[in-house]
């Protein structure tokens, strides 16, 4: 029995010891920086072309969305709700802008997932645009060109979001109102990179990623001859890695997209674009007309192009 007892002693000395360590591991950890961190691995299989598509179904329900009006209002709404939900930190950006038709109000939305504040060449930046081209001749729902992009950011967003460094930006006024020329069409990207400047921030950002057009039933993505070339490589490397090789090709010719103004300050950027989305092969026939509609799409193209994004967030961070 006093062999007993003994035991039952010492377990209970080892069990107040134990007791006395755990807060004083716990503040080593803190103070040496080995706090358990969340994870980073992206599980690009979880992105769903599904759940994408319901974005696209819910921009669409708002009706036209041109710059300025109550359907964007409701659009950005329901962006900065999705993204909030999905844990990122969100910023609005305001601004008022002139336009063939007189000074517009512009609103771009940013969703920032941890630590994405700050570090010198570690923030990347994935946009796409969520208004719709103007129109007072046809009801112009942009499911493909303006909606599209949008649900891939936020599906993107929702994966990704324990990713350090990334931004979501969603950007308003690419459409132009009239005709593209240096103040009409790229408002919001311009304000962002023009912000970026003035905040001296542009040095923070590796890497651009634009998504415009890309759920097309029909996908055929070129990526346009204004882009990075290693941001080209990157893109041809993970849509192999996906399986879809065979829907991303290069066009010889430019595209004034929300990826310029990025490439005029030296940020690396592309454009992840399908500009042939039409009745036929080569023709672009669907493009800022009524027939942009939810039934010219697909759950499967969204998927392919949103698992390629994931995909480029570690290749991108490799890149020297």
């Amino acid at each position: 029995m006093v062999g007993a007892t003994r035991r039952v002693a010492r377990s209970i000395e080892q069990w107040r010891t134990s007791r006395r360590l755990v807060p004083t591991v716990a503040i080593f950890l803190l103070l040496t920086g080995c706090a358990p961190k969340p994870p980073t691995d992206i599980r690009v299989q979880d992105f769903s072309g599904e759940r994408a598509y319901r974005h696209v179904e819910k921009q669409v329900a708002f009706g036209s969305r041109p710059s300025g009006s109550a359907a964007l209002t409701n659009s950005a709404a329901y962006i900065v709700a999705e993204l909030k939900t999905a844990g990122l930190e969100v910023e609005e950006q305001e601004f008022s802008a002139g336009t063939p038709q007189g000074p517009v109000r512009f609103r771009n939305i940013i969703g920032r997932t941890r630590d994405g504040r700050g570090g010198d060449g570690k923030v990347l930046v994935f946009g796409a645009h969520y208004d719709t081209k103007w129109m007072t001749n046809m009801t112009f729902v942009g499911a493909n060109d303006g909606g599209s992009g949008t649900a891939v950011l936020l599906e993107m967003a929702r994966v990704a979001t324990q990713q350090p460094n990334l931004w979501f930006v969603f950007f308003d006024g690419e459409e132009a109102v009239a005709e593209y020329d240096v103040e009409d069409g790229l408002q919001g990207s311009r304000y962002f990179v023009e912000n970026l400047k003035a905040e001296d921030h542009v040095k923070w950002v590796k890497a651009m990623v634009l998504f415009d057009m890309v759920g097309d039933k029909n996908l055929n993505i070129t990526l346009p001859a204004d882009c990075t070339a290693t941001l080209v490589d990157a893109v041809f490397k993970a849509s192999r890695e996906t399986g879809c090789r065979d829907t991303f090709g290069f066009s010889v010719r430019s595209i004034y997209d929300d990826h310029v103004p990025f490439l005029n300050a030296g940020i690396p950027a592309v454009d992840i674009i399908d500009f042939d989305f039409g009745s036929a092969p080569g023709l672009n026939d669907y493009w800022h007309t009524a027939q942009d509609t939810l039934d010219k799409i697909s759950p499967h193209s969204l998927e392919l192009v949103g698992q390629v994004g994931l995909r480029l967030v570690p290749a991108l961070r490799e890149q020297r």
